[in-house]
């Protein structure tokens, strides 16, 4: 890992509590000579200053060797994906402000600590898994997005059962008749995947999840892939069904008839700083209440 000279820091929005932990933190990493650029509505926390650099989110990732986060895992899971749109490789360390989270995963007392590994050059630094998603619409891109946890397709509240075609590497693999279809993931794992019936895959466990949202056959089963493989879910429209993808819960749009949703193992991963005093297993007995009576 290259040297950290300049640290990012951007928190969840509406969360007051973090304007103090930002200030001393800014203050921490400067008695250390090390340069610290704001998110813009971040620095709103912080008792913004005239001398204080900020910059929009989306260029935040240019800017730093280092993201410090201060929010919940959804935070994390939109810098993630704007750390895939700028193509580079700036690790982030996600600070849990509240229950301990699964990406953000370093307490308030673990902070210091942390970044003393990391500045050392001896923080424990995980990949992790992104997934890029196009909809392809008559033969063009339509949309083209980065995930970290999933890629959801699935019907309207209204609609009835649904049927997707899902090939993988060019094989056709099934024909889905459900709610839908999460492709996750070994980070997304836990997250719907887990609610709809799916596997929990360790994080860096090269591989891909489709995990079919309450099928109408129970013949379809969960199913986990290369993560090498290039997925492809194309939605049969009969009549009026209304069908749409989302990308990580963030983003998301309506599918016509004839799309496909092209999915494979994007070019970087995330780099994401694990806590120097719990593993992942320790994270997830205590999020699942694994060993409690």
């Amino acid at each position: 890992m290259r040297r950290i000279a300049r640290v990012g820091l951007v928190a969840k929005q509406r969360v007051d509590a973090a304007g103090t932990v930002l200030t001393d933190l800014a203050a921490w990493l400067e008695a250390r000579h090390i340069g610290v650029v704001f998110e813009a509505e971040t620095a709103l926390l912080a008792r913004p200053q005239s001398t204080m650099a900020m910059t929009s989110k989306e260029d935040l990732p240019k800017l730093c060797d280092l993201i410090v986060l201060l929010g919940g895992d959804g935070t994390l899971i939109g810098m993630a994906r704007r750390i895939a749109r700028a193509a580079v490789d700036v690790p982030i360390a996600g600070v849990n402000f509240g229950s301990l989270g699964f990406l953000t995963e370093i307490t308030l007392d673990d902070l210091y600590p942390s970044l003393e590994a990391v500045l050392a050059g001896e923080a424990p630094i995980e990949d992790r898994m992104m997934l890029r998603a196009r909809t392809i619409r008559n033969g063009a891109t339509f949309a083209d997005e980065f995930v970290l946890n999933d890629v959801v397709i699935t019907k309207a509240a209204l609609s009835r059962i649904i049927e997707l075609g899902v090939s993988v590497g060019g094989d056709a693999v099934m024909r889905v008749r459900a709610d839908g279809l999460i492709v996750a993931t070994p980070t997304g794992s836990t997250a719907y995947n887990l609610a709809a019936g799916g596997p929990i895959v360790h994080p860096v466990v090269d591989a891909v999840l489709l995990t079919p949202i309450a099928p109408h056959m129970l013949t379809n089963r969960p199913l986990v892939v290369d993560g090498t493989s290039e997925i492809a879910v194309e939605p049969v429209m009969n009549g009026n069904e209304e069908v749409f993808v989302t990308f990580d819960g963030q983003s998301g749009h309506a599918l016509l008839g004839g799309d496909v949703i092209a999915i494979r193992r994007a070019d970087r991963p995330l780099r994401l700083v694990r806590s120097a005093s719990r593993s992942y297993f320790d994270v997830l007995r205590q999020k699942l209440k694994w060993g409690e009576r």
